[in-house]
Order: structure tokens, then sequence, then C-alpha cells
């Protein structure tokens, strides 16, 4: 398993992940910040970036944070 290191951006306007020059990944999501959503949403949108399933990302740390780390298989 690898670990990823995410910045959640809840209540956009749009679905999307990003990753910038540096390696920072910005994941966007339309839920808001409570019960878990945004994080679940979150999950998907990675799990679906890298062309995992879903059950395979796992939330490692960061629940209340905006800043999260997911476990992902090794590609």
């Amino acid at each position: 398993m690898a670990t990823v290191t995410v910045r959640v951006v809840p209540r956009s306007g749009h679905r999307q992940v990003r990753v910038d020059a540096q390696g920072v990944v910005t994941i966007h999501v339309r839920s808001a910040p409570e019960a878990g959503r945004a994080t679940d949403e979150a999950a998907r949108l990675l799990a679906e970036h890298l062309g995992v399933p879903p059950t395979s990302v796992r939330l490692r740390t960061g629940a209340r944070s905006r800043t999260k780390l997911f476990e992902v298989p090794d590609a």
C-alpha cells in the first residue's frame, strides 16, 4: 500500500482531482464537510483518478481535516 496526501476543497462548484507541478494533490468535491460526506466523495474521486476500485482506497488520517492521508494500492 502507498499513501497519498490530499487537500480536500468541500462545497466546490465542480468535482476534480488536480496534481500540481510539485506533486500536491487537491480534490474538489461538491459535498459539504458534514458526517464525512466530503471525505467519502474525495475517496471515490481519488479511486476513479487512480483507476482502482473505490473499496481499495482507505482513509488513514484526517477525518476532520481538509488535509487527509489515504492508503491506496501500489500501482
